[in-house]
């Protein structure tokens, strides 16, 4: 382990930028998922239109990804969001819509009773209750975005993939098992604490019923 306590710096760089790529990722495809996610779940025939198309973008390999999105974005750090985003969609929408639908028709015409509108009804009964279907989606989002991040560094996008590549190109295994074992270490870390954080959730709404 000479290369990391030499340079344990650049591993934290490395990180650092890692933890940005999926962090921005991340954002946006929640800001673009959430919405499309309660539409989908209001209108079968829009599930099935975006599902499709976010199913689509899903299948999509990385690298395939970046070389379409090259020629109009470049290199760097925004194309690799794109893709990001677009293996993002597929689980944020299905879970948002998968969530939203299975609470329970009783309690929705309670809260209709109670006088309700639209929107307090979403934001107060129905995203509160499909919160742990939400939360269980953002895992398995988080762990893929980690993943495709990596492969980003064939654009020169940063993040942990950097260290791995260059320990390839240049034959040295330290790096490559460094950089993956800290790109290993910060999917399951995210995974761990999305998954309390979907344990506690769970357990809140037993309680309440």
């Amino acid at each position: 382990m000479t290369w990391l306590v030499e340079n344990y710096d650049r591993l934290l760089v490395a990180l650092w930028e890692h933890i940005q790529l999926v962090g921005v990722g991340l954002a946006i495809s929640l800001a673009l998922g959430l919405p499309l996610g309660v539409v989908a779940a209001r209108r079968p025939g829009f599930a099935v239109f975006i599902l499709l198309v976010s199913g689509a973008l899903y299948t999509v390999p990385a690298l395939a990804i970046f070389a379409l999105l090259i020629p109009y974005l470049g290199l760097g750090f925004w194309p690799a969001i794109v893709a990001l985003v677009a293996y993002a969609l597929l689980i944020i929408i299905r879970n948002v819509s998968t969530g939203l639908r299975q609470v329970s028709p009783d309690i929705l015409d309670a809260a209709q009773g109670m006088g309700y509108g639209p929107m307090r009804q979403l934001f107060a009964v129905e995203l509160p209750l499909a919160m742990p279907v939400i939360v269980a989606g953002i895992r398995i989002t988080v762990v893929t975005q980690v993943s495709v991040a990596t492969v980003a560094a064939f654009i020169n996008a940063g993040g942990l993939g950097d260290i791995i590549f260059q320990g390839i190109t240049q034959d040295f295994g330290e790096k490559v098992v460094i950089g993956a074992i800290a790109t290993s270490a910060l999917a399951v870390a995210c995974d761990e604490a999305l998954r309390r954080v979907e344990m506690r959730l769970r357990a809140a709404q037993a309680d309440a019923l």
